[in-house]
Protein backbone atom coordinates (compact mmCIF):
# COMPACT_ATOMS: atom_id res chain seq x y z
CA UNK A 1 0.00 0.00 0.00
CA UNK A 2 1.22 3.38 -0.75
CA UNK A 3 2.03 6.29 1.63
CA UNK A 4 -1.45 7.60 1.44
CA UNK A 5 -4.48 5.11 1.12
CA UNK A 6 -6.28 5.82 -2.04
CA UNK A 7 -10.04 5.94 -1.05
CA UNK A 8 -13.50 6.67 -3.42
CA UNK A 9 -16.47 7.60 -1.72
CA UNK A 10 -19.97 6.16 -3.40
CA UNK A 11 -23.08 8.05 -2.74
CA UNK A 12 -22.68 11.99 -2.66
CA UNK A 13 -26.21 13.01 -1.64
CA UNK A 14 -27.11 13.97 1.85
CA UNK A 15 -24.30 12.84 4.06
CA UNK A 16 -22.30 11.55 1.60
CA UNK A 17 -20.65 15.28 1.08
CA UNK A 18 -19.47 15.51 5.15
CA UNK A 19 -17.30 12.34 4.39
CA UNK A 20 -16.04 13.63 1.30
CA UNK A 21 -14.93 17.24 3.16
CA UNK A 22 -13.24 14.88 6.06
CA UNK A 23 -11.22 12.28 4.29
CA UNK A 24 -10.05 15.03 2.15
CA UNK A 25 -8.88 16.93 5.01
CA UNK A 26 -6.99 13.97 6.67
CA UNK A 27 -2.93 14.20 5.59
CA UNK A 28 -2.91 10.01 5.32
CA UNK A 29 -5.91 9.68 2.68
CA UNK A 30 -5.63 10.61 -0.87
CA UNK A 31 -9.34 10.81 -1.87
CA UNK A 32 -9.60 10.09 -5.91
CA UNK A 33 -12.79 9.39 -7.08
CA UNK A 34 -16.55 10.38 -6.32
CA UNK A 35 -19.85 8.21 -7.86
CA UNK A 36 -23.07 8.89 -7.77
CA UNK A 37 -25.86 8.40 -10.00
CA UNK A 38 -27.04 11.79 -10.17
CA UNK A 39 -24.45 13.69 -12.72
CA UNK A 40 -26.05 17.35 -11.22
CA UNK A 41 -24.74 16.19 -7.92
CA UNK A 42 -21.12 14.98 -8.61
CA UNK A 43 -20.87 18.15 -11.21
CA UNK A 44 -21.45 20.40 -7.51
CA UNK A 45 -19.11 18.34 -5.59
CA UNK A 46 -16.60 18.43 -8.24
CA UNK A 47 -17.02 22.28 -8.05
CA UNK A 48 -16.03 22.80 -4.49
CA UNK A 49 -13.31 19.72 -5.18
CA UNK A 50 -11.80 20.33 -8.47
CA UNK A 51 -8.95 17.92 -8.22
CA UNK A 52 -11.59 14.73 -7.32
CA UNK A 53 -12.73 12.69 -10.72
CA UNK A 54 -16.49 12.20 -10.83
CA UNK A 55 -18.33 9.01 -12.00
CA UNK A 56 -21.71 7.33 -12.67
CA UNK A 57 -20.45 4.03 -12.51
CA UNK A 58 -19.87 2.10 -9.46
CA UNK A 59 -17.95 -0.81 -11.57
CA UNK A 60 -15.43 1.56 -12.61
CA UNK A 61 -14.65 2.77 -9.06
CA UNK A 62 -14.45 -0.61 -7.85
CA UNK A 63 -12.59 -2.06 -10.95
CA UNK A 64 -10.93 0.81 -12.55
CA UNK A 65 -9.87 3.56 -10.31
CA UNK A 66 -6.80 0.80 -8.34
CA UNK A 67 -8.70 1.97 -4.94
CA UNK A 68 -7.55 0.87 -1.41
CA UNK A 69 -10.72 1.27 0.41
CA UNK A 70 -14.28 2.57 -0.61
CA UNK A 71 -16.74 4.56 1.71
CA UNK A 72 -20.55 3.98 0.80
CA UNK A 73 -23.17 6.49 2.12
CA UNK A 74 -26.39 5.71 -0.43
CA UNK A 75 -29.38 4.62 0.45
CA UNK A 76 -30.20 1.66 2.70
CA UNK A 77 -31.39 -1.11 0.51
CA UNK A 78 -28.55 -0.69 -1.74
CA UNK A 79 -25.89 -0.57 1.38
CA UNK A 80 -25.75 -4.97 0.90
CA UNK A 81 -25.09 -5.11 -2.77
CA UNK A 82 -22.81 -2.64 -3.04
CA UNK A 83 -20.48 -3.36 0.21
CA UNK A 84 -20.29 -7.09 -0.96
CA UNK A 85 -19.12 -6.01 -4.27
CA UNK A 86 -16.53 -3.57 -2.73
CA UNK A 87 -15.30 -6.33 -0.56
CA UNK A 88 -15.02 -8.61 -3.56
CA UNK A 89 -12.75 -6.36 -5.37
CA UNK A 90 -11.03 -6.72 -2.32
CA UNK A 91 -11.56 -3.13 -1.27
CA UNK A 92 -11.74 -1.81 2.68
CA UNK A 93 -15.28 -0.84 3.56
CA UNK A 94 -16.77 1.80 5.47
CA UNK A 95 -20.97 1.61 5.34
CA UNK A 96 -22.96 3.99 6.92
CA UNK A 97 -25.28 2.79 9.33
CA UNK A 98 -27.60 0.84 9.09
CA UNK A 99 -25.15 -1.16 7.89
CA UNK A 100 -27.20 -3.81 6.00
CA UNK A 101 -30.80 -4.28 5.30
CA UNK A 102 -31.09 -7.64 7.42
CA UNK A 103 -29.11 -9.42 9.52
CA UNK A 104 -28.43 -11.89 6.87
CA UNK A 105 -27.03 -9.79 4.86
CA UNK A 106 -24.50 -7.97 7.68
CA UNK A 107 -23.42 -11.36 8.83
CA UNK A 108 -22.66 -12.35 4.96
CA UNK A 109 -20.34 -8.87 4.58
CA UNK A 110 -18.58 -9.91 8.28
CA UNK A 111 -17.96 -13.62 6.77
CA UNK A 112 -16.54 -11.72 3.08
CA UNK A 113 -14.83 -9.40 5.08
CA UNK A 114 -13.25 -12.12 7.84
CA UNK A 115 -12.33 -14.31 4.75
CA UNK A 116 -10.35 -11.57 2.54
CA UNK A 117 -8.91 -9.87 5.64
CA UNK A 118 -10.30 -6.32 4.96
CA UNK A 119 -11.55 -3.48 7.07
CA UNK A 120 -15.23 -3.36 7.62
CA UNK A 121 -16.66 -0.64 9.38
CA UNK A 122 -20.59 0.91 9.81
CA UNK A 123 -20.67 4.45 10.17
CA UNK A 124 -21.92 4.87 14.01
CA UNK A 125 -20.53 8.08 14.08
CA UNK A 126 -21.45 9.17 17.86
CA UNK A 127 -18.98 6.33 18.74
CA UNK A 128 -16.17 8.56 18.18
CA UNK A 129 -17.83 11.96 20.10
CA UNK A 130 -15.57 13.00 22.83
CA UNK A 131 -18.48 13.62 24.58
CA UNK A 132 -20.46 10.29 24.60
CA UNK A 133 -16.64 8.80 25.53
CA UNK A 134 -16.90 11.44 28.82
CA UNK A 135 -20.30 9.86 29.27
CA UNK A 136 -18.42 6.81 29.52
CA UNK A 137 -16.04 7.60 31.57
CA UNK A 138 -18.33 9.25 33.97
CA UNK A 139 -19.92 5.73 34.31
CA UNK A 140 -17.07 3.58 34.35
CA UNK A 141 -15.49 5.97 37.09
CA UNK A 142 -18.95 5.36 39.28
CA UNK A 143 -19.67 8.79 39.77
CA UNK A 144 -23.43 7.88 38.59
CA UNK A 145 -23.62 4.47 40.00
CA UNK A 146 -25.36 1.63 38.50
CA UNK A 147 -27.45 2.33 35.39
CA UNK A 148 -31.33 2.35 36.29
CA UNK A 149 -32.34 3.31 32.88
CA UNK A 150 -31.87 5.91 29.64
CA UNK A 151 -34.23 7.45 27.65
CA UNK A 152 -33.35 8.94 24.50
CA UNK A 153 -35.54 11.52 22.63
CA UNK A 154 -34.21 11.92 18.08
CA UNK A 155 -37.06 14.50 16.75
CA UNK A 156 -37.47 16.87 14.02
CA UNK A 157 -39.52 17.46 10.58
CA UNK A 158 -38.30 15.42 7.98
CA UNK A 159 -36.38 14.27 6.18
CA UNK A 160 -38.64 11.67 5.32
CA UNK A 161 -37.43 8.35 3.72
CA UNK A 162 -38.80 6.27 1.04
CA UNK A 163 -37.63 2.73 1.97
CA UNK A 164 -36.91 2.81 5.26
CA UNK A 165 -39.13 4.12 8.97
CA UNK A 166 -37.88 5.95 11.08
CA UNK A 167 -36.57 3.89 13.79
CA UNK A 168 -33.98 2.77 11.25
CA UNK A 169 -33.12 5.68 9.93
CA UNK A 170 -32.77 8.06 13.53
CA UNK A 171 -32.58 5.41 16.10
CA UNK A 172 -29.32 4.08 14.69
CA UNK A 173 -27.66 6.75 16.83
CA UNK A 174 -29.28 6.04 19.79
CA UNK A 175 -28.74 2.61 19.88
CA UNK A 176 -25.11 2.82 19.26
CA UNK A 177 -24.71 5.05 22.26
CA UNK A 178 -27.00 2.90 24.31
CA UNK A 179 -24.92 -0.18 23.73
CA UNK A 180 -22.12 1.62 24.45
CA UNK A 181 -22.86 3.08 27.68
CA UNK A 182 -24.82 -0.48 28.98
CA UNK A 183 -22.03 -2.88 27.76
CA UNK A 184 -24.29 -5.36 26.66
CA UNK A 185 -26.78 -6.56 24.31
CA UNK A 186 -30.89 -6.13 25.13
CA UNK A 187 -32.53 -9.31 25.82
CA UNK A 188 -36.47 -7.90 24.46
CA UNK A 189 -37.64 -5.09 21.88
CA UNK A 190 -41.11 -3.42 21.77
CA UNK A 191 -41.73 -0.73 19.22
CA UNK A 192 -45.23 0.77 18.60
CA UNK A 193 -45.35 3.44 15.89
CA UNK A 194 -47.51 5.54 13.48
CA UNK A 195 -47.47 6.11 9.64
CA UNK A 196 -49.15 9.23 9.16
CA UNK A 197 -47.68 10.65 5.82
CA UNK A 198 -46.63 7.59 3.83
CA UNK A 199 -48.67 4.38 4.10
CA UNK A 200 -46.55 1.50 5.75
CA UNK A 201 -43.57 3.85 6.94
CA UNK A 202 -43.53 4.60 9.95
CA UNK A 203 -42.68 8.57 10.96
CA UNK A 204 -43.37 7.79 14.33
CA UNK A 205 -42.27 5.31 16.72
CA UNK A 206 -40.94 4.59 20.26
CA UNK A 207 -38.47 2.02 21.11
CA UNK A 208 -38.43 0.41 23.98
CA UNK A 209 -35.71 -1.94 25.34
CA UNK A 210 -34.94 -4.56 28.29
CA UNK A 211 -31.70 -5.22 29.68
CA UNK A 212 -30.50 -7.48 33.00
CA UNK A 213 -30.95 -6.63 36.29
CA UNK A 214 -34.36 -4.56 35.40
CA UNK A 215 -32.30 -1.88 33.16
CA UNK A 216 -34.41 -0.46 30.53
CA UNK A 217 -33.90 1.86 27.75
CA UNK A 218 -36.69 4.15 25.37
CA UNK A 219 -35.90 5.99 22.09
CA UNK A 220 -38.45 8.11 20.55
CA UNK A 221 -38.05 9.00 17.02
CA UNK A 222 -40.13 11.17 14.81
CA UNK A 223 -39.58 12.89 11.71
CA UNK A 224 -42.97 14.84 12.65
CA UNK A 225 -42.09 17.35 15.34
CA UNK A 226 -41.79 21.21 14.91
CA UNK A 227 -38.50 21.20 16.95
CA UNK A 228 -35.53 19.53 16.20
CA UNK A 229 -34.29 17.30 19.37
CA UNK A 230 -31.58 15.51 20.37
CA UNK A 231 -31.04 14.22 23.73
CA UNK A 232 -30.72 11.75 26.25
CA UNK A 233 -31.09 11.01 30.01
CA UNK A 234 -28.81 8.42 31.72
CA UNK A 235 -30.31 8.05 35.40
CA UNK A 236 -27.91 5.91 37.69
CA UNK A 237 -28.85 4.73 41.61
CA UNK A 238 -26.52 7.73 42.72
CA UNK A 239 -26.87 10.80 39.99
CA UNK A 240 -28.35 11.46 36.68
CA UNK A 241 -26.81 13.12 33.45
CA UNK A 242 -28.59 15.01 30.77
CA UNK A 243 -26.86 14.60 27.18
CA UNK A 244 -28.52 17.42 24.95
CA UNK A 245 -26.22 17.63 21.78
CA UNK A 246 -27.87 20.94 20.46
CA UNK A 247 -26.45 23.08 23.69
CA UNK A 248 -22.97 24.58 21.56
CA UNK A 249 -21.31 24.34 25.14
CA UNK A 250 -22.17 22.29 27.90
CA UNK A 251 -23.66 19.33 26.70
CA UNK A 252 -23.41 17.50 29.78
CA UNK A 253 -24.90 18.09 32.75
CA UNK A 254 -24.61 15.93 35.93
CA UNK A 255 -27.27 16.48 38.55
CA UNK A 256 -26.84 15.31 41.85
CA UNK A 257 -30.16 13.87 42.31
CA UNK A 258 -31.95 10.63 43.44
CA UNK A 259 -34.64 8.67 45.18
CA UNK A 260 -33.85 5.96 48.03
CA UNK A 261 -35.62 3.90 49.43
CA UNK A 262 -35.45 2.74 53.54
CA UNK A 263 -33.83 -0.01 53.74
CA UNK A 264 -35.80 -0.95 57.32
CA UNK A 265 -39.46 -0.17 58.76
CA UNK A 266 -42.43 -1.66 60.75
CA UNK A 267 -45.34 -0.38 60.00
CA UNK A 268 -46.83 1.42 56.86
CA UNK A 269 -46.27 4.76 58.81
CA UNK A 270 -43.05 4.66 58.94
CA UNK A 271 -42.12 4.44 54.70
CA UNK A 272 -40.98 7.21 53.27
CA UNK A 273 -39.50 7.76 50.18
CA UNK A 274 -36.18 9.99 50.43
CA UNK A 275 -35.32 12.32 47.47
CA UNK A 276 -32.02 14.12 47.28
CA UNK A 277 -31.05 17.06 45.49
CA UNK A 278 -27.77 18.23 45.02
CA UNK A 279 -25.92 20.82 42.88
CA UNK A 280 -25.52 20.26 39.04
CA UNK A 281 -22.15 20.33 36.90
CA UNK A 282 -20.83 20.60 33.77
CA UNK A 283 -17.98 18.52 32.84
CA UNK A 284 -15.43 20.51 30.28
CA UNK A 285 -15.27 18.42 26.75
CA UNK A 286 -12.56 19.19 24.00
CA UNK A 287 -14.87 19.89 21.20
CA UNK A 288 -13.38 17.80 18.01
CA UNK A 289 -15.65 16.98 15.12
CA UNK A 290 -16.82 12.78 15.41
CA UNK A 291 -16.96 12.59 11.86
CA UNK A 292 -13.30 13.64 11.40
CA UNK A 293 -12.14 10.99 14.11
CA UNK A 294 -14.12 7.94 12.84
CA UNK A 295 -12.91 8.73 9.28
CA UNK A 296 -9.33 8.40 10.71
CA UNK A 297 -10.04 5.69 12.51
CA UNK A 298 -10.65 3.83 9.42
CA UNK A 299 -7.42 4.49 8.05
CA UNK A 300 -6.25 3.58 11.30
CA UNK A 301 -7.71 0.21 11.08
CA UNK A 302 -6.65 -0.13 7.46
CA UNK A 303 -3.07 0.53 8.25
CA UNK A 304 -2.69 -1.27 11.25
CA UNK A 305 -5.16 -4.26 10.70
CA UNK A 306 -7.07 -3.12 14.18
CA UNK A 307 -10.82 -4.10 14.31
CA UNK A 308 -12.51 -0.60 14.36
CA UNK A 309 -14.83 -0.08 17.58
CA UNK A 310 -17.95 -0.01 14.99
CA UNK A 311 -16.99 -3.30 12.83
CA UNK A 312 -19.17 -5.26 11.13
CA UNK A 313 -20.42 -7.11 14.34
CA UNK A 314 -21.52 -3.78 16.22
CA UNK A 315 -22.96 -3.19 13.13
CA UNK A 316 -24.68 -6.24 12.65
CA UNK A 317 -25.77 -6.20 16.48
CA UNK A 318 -27.75 -2.84 15.51
CA UNK A 319 -29.14 -4.04 12.72
CA UNK A 320 -30.51 -7.04 14.59
CA UNK A 321 -31.93 -4.55 17.02
CA UNK A 322 -33.86 -2.99 14.08
CA UNK A 323 -35.32 -6.20 12.88
CA UNK A 324 -36.52 -6.89 15.99
CA UNK A 325 -38.32 -3.90 16.04
CA UNK A 326 -39.78 -3.95 12.80
CA UNK A 327 -41.37 -7.60 13.99
CA UNK A 328 -42.69 -5.91 16.72
CA UNK A 329 -44.09 -2.96 14.93
CA UNK A 330 -46.26 -5.85 13.05
CA UNK A 331 -47.33 -7.74 15.86
CA UNK A 332 -48.96 -3.88 17.23
CA UNK A 333 -45.96 -3.43 19.90
CA UNK A 334 -45.81 -7.10 21.18
CA UNK A 335 -42.05 -8.00 22.88
CA UNK A 336 -39.53 -9.39 20.40
CA UNK A 337 -36.75 -11.42 22.28
CA UNK A 338 -33.38 -11.40 21.31
CA UNK A 339 -30.62 -14.30 21.47
CA UNK A 340 -29.14 -13.78 24.85
CA UNK A 341 -25.91 -12.20 24.70
CA UNK A 342 -23.43 -10.33 27.07
CA UNK A 343 -20.80 -7.75 26.55
CA UNK A 344 -18.19 -7.03 29.01
CA UNK A 345 -20.59 -6.12 31.72
CA UNK A 346 -19.82 -8.59 34.80
CA UNK A 347 -22.58 -11.02 35.61
CA UNK A 348 -23.62 -10.49 39.38
CA UNK A 349 -24.34 -13.16 41.21
CA UNK A 350 -28.16 -14.65 41.18
CA UNK A 351 -30.50 -12.73 43.62
CA UNK A 352 -32.04 -14.09 46.40
CA UNK A 353 -36.04 -15.90 45.77
CA UNK A 354 -38.36 -12.68 45.39
CA UNK A 355 -42.01 -11.87 44.28
CA UNK A 356 -42.69 -12.51 40.61
CA UNK A 357 -42.94 -9.21 39.90
CA UNK A 358 -39.34 -7.95 40.81
CA UNK A 359 -37.75 -10.85 39.15
CA UNK A 360 -35.37 -9.51 36.00
CA UNK A 361 -34.90 -11.07 33.06
CA UNK A 362 -33.95 -14.71 31.73
CA UNK A 363 -30.85 -15.89 32.56
CA UNK A 364 -28.52 -15.23 30.00
CA UNK A 365 -25.13 -16.87 28.83
CA UNK A 366 -21.76 -16.21 29.75
CA UNK A 367 -20.00 -12.84 28.26
CA UNK A 368 -19.55 -12.91 24.49
CA UNK A 369 -17.14 -10.37 22.74
CA UNK A 370 -16.21 -7.34 24.74
CA UNK A 371 -17.20 -3.78 23.16
CA UNK A 372 -13.49 -2.68 21.88
CA UNK A 373 -12.49 0.14 24.61
CA UNK A 374 -12.20 3.75 23.33
CA UNK A 375 -8.73 4.89 23.12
Amino acid sequence: MSAKIKLGVAGCGYWGPNLIRNFRALPDCRLKLLCDLNPARLKHLQSLYPELAGETDYGHLLNGANLDAVVIATGVKAHFPMAKASLLAGKHTFIEKPMASSVAQCEELVEIAKKNGLVLMSGHTFLYSPVVRKIREIIDQGDIGEIRYISARRLNLGLFQKDINVAWDLAPHDLSIILALMRELPYTVNCRGSAHVTPGIEDVTTMCLGFSHQRSATIQSSWLDPRKVREMTIVGSKRMIVYDDLEPLEKIRVFDMRVERPPHYDTFAEFQYAYHYGDMYAPYVKQEEPLKTECQHFLDCIRTGTTPASCGVRGTELVRILEASSASLQKGGAPVTLAPARRDRTPTPPRAAAPPRRQGPPRMAPAAARFPAFA
